[in-house]
């Protein structure tokens, strides 16, 4: 193998701020002001926070397993140096295409919500009509704009830069001012009866838990990101404990930004502004923004911030999907195209064009994509988070001597717990009649997915042979 292939030859040069950084700037992204409605019309006000609450349980005692894992195993790859580890090629592959699945879940998600924003700030921008896809009409700006943003953001992210980390930082920062900024005018305009009138959904007990356990199982789409941090965990600089900290840390910033923001809409919205909101401009957060303040142009603030979210969750998705590519093509596990760096830029190029294709394409689907793309993308990821969690308590037992700088507490209690709720997520998405199982383009996704890493396994098993899931 070449040496400019190999994972131990990236620069270490992200510090503890960056760290903090990219996994919360990844998980806030742009969900809380384009998905909002849809969690409260789902759930109610309370009941969405519950739901979150249950999902942050879930991806805290996740985000556990992977801070251990990860300071034990700081290598590019993350989930899938964890899983062969504990499983061997088999699990690790299932593990880390989920993975893949749920980075390019993401990637997608941000290309179809980049031209709706747009158009919120510039109603008159959808011109020719091309077709309609599951009551949402497509025009050929919105789609011109959507793929034009997506080429523009895999052309960065080929070229690389090494100011991205201080870039992060800044657009981070403004995501947390206008979040925080919608917070206070809401506390300042809102009313609580706002709030009572829309705490549930639901006729009866057991309706009102079926909608939180709705929303809940939607949340790891939202605080998916914590978990970039393995793929770029050879080039960090700082302590591994502090490492682990900095890794939950930001799951318990992503919890709590998401409840202020859901009671924060709720408080300013009744249940019909929220429906007005959602089928008018489908942007209930900057509404909601611009009802606290009384003013339009707070809306377009929000946006803004909003914006940011963008550009900071596309651009970590893009990084921690192409690394994980790239580590399994590394491993022989997939064509070793996918391990080649830029001669220039020491980018893993033929990734990040796979990734950057798939984001291009996602936007002729519409905005049901959205949809679709959030529970495949879940579904994959919440298998993933099961894997990695079974890694964990599968390590701690065969290999207690491995050196361990961030150590759990309890790692029983807290590997059975992260194990049960991914599991159980990931299963309600495919057990009929759970309320959440995925539609049938949504089983396409998934299907295709695997279909594909089914033929690229093969290809790569018999193309390679015994080098075939060579960790390196």
């Amino acid at each position: 193998m070449s040496k400019k292939n190999h994972g131990g030859e990236l620069n270490k040069v992200l510090n503890t701020g960056d760290v903090l950084v990219v996994a919360f700037g990844a998980m806030i992204g742009w969900g809380w002001v384009v998905s909002s409605g849809q969690w409260i019309v789902s759930g109610g006000i309370i009941g969405t926070i519950i739901g979150f609450i249950i999902g942050g349980l879930m991806i805290y005692f996740v985000g556990l397993c992977y801070a251990e894992l990860t300071t034990a195993m700081p290598k590019c790859g993350g989930e899938h140096v964890f899983s062969y580890r504990a499983f061997g090629p088999i699990g690790s592959y299932i593990c880390t295409w989920s993975i893949i699945l749920s980075y390019i879940g993401v990637v997608c998600y941000e290309a179809v919500s980049f031209p709706t924003i747009l158009q919120y700030l510039f109603p008159s921008m959808s011109k020719i009509y091309l077709y309609s896809i599951c009551g949402f009409d497509v025009y050929l700006t919105w789609l011109l704009v959507a793929m034009a943003m997506a080429i523009i953001i895999l052309f960065i992210n080929i070229k690389g830069t090494k100011k991205a980390a201080k870039f992060q930082k800044v657009l981070t920062g403004i995501i947390a001012a206008t979040g925080i900024m919608l917070v206070v005018g809401s506390v300042y305009s809102g009313n609580v009866d706002n709030v009572r009138n829309q705490m549930f959904v639901g006729n009866s007990n057991l309706k009102i838990f079926e909608n939180i356990i709705k929303v809940a199982i939607m949340t790891p789409f939202f605080f998916f990101g914590f978990d970039v941090i393995p793929q770029v965990a050879e080039e960090i600089k700082m302590p591994l404990k502090k490492l682990g900290k900095m890794m939950i840390l930001s799951i318990i910033m992503a919890v709590t930004f998401y409840v202020f923001i859901v009671f924060a809409v709720g408080l300013v919205m009744d249940n019909k502004g929220i429906s007005k909101s959602m089928s008018e401009t489908g942007l209930v957060t900057a509404d909601a923004m611009a009802r606290a303040f009384n003013s339009t142009n707070m809306a377009k603030v929000l946006i803004i911030g909003g914006l940011c979210g963008i550009v900071t969750s596309w651009n970590s998705f893009l990084i921690g999907g192409s690394r994980a590519l790239y580590s399994m093509a590394n491993s022989y596990m997939l064509p070793r195209k996918f391990g080649v760096l830029h001669k220039k830029h020491n980018t893993p190029v033929n990734a990040l064009l796979l990734i950057g294709l798939l984001s291009v394409i996602s936007p002729l689907f519409g905005r049901s994509m959205l949809i679709w793309i959030v529970d495949a993308g879940n579904f994959a990821c919440c298998l993933a988070y099961c894997i990695v969690s079974l890694s964990f308590l599968i390590l701690r037992k065969k290999e207690r001597s491995m050196k361990r700088p961030y150590k759990v507490r309890n790692y029983k209690i807290v590997g059975t717990f992260a194990v049960i709720l991914s599991g159980s997520m990931a299963a309600m998405y495919i057990i009929p009649g759970t309320n959440c199982t995925m539609v049938w383009q949504e089983w396409i996704i998934v299907g295709g997915w695997t279909l594909l890493g089914l033929i690229l396994a093969y290809l790569s098993k018999k193309k390679y042979k015994k080098n075939f899931a060579q960790c390196h």
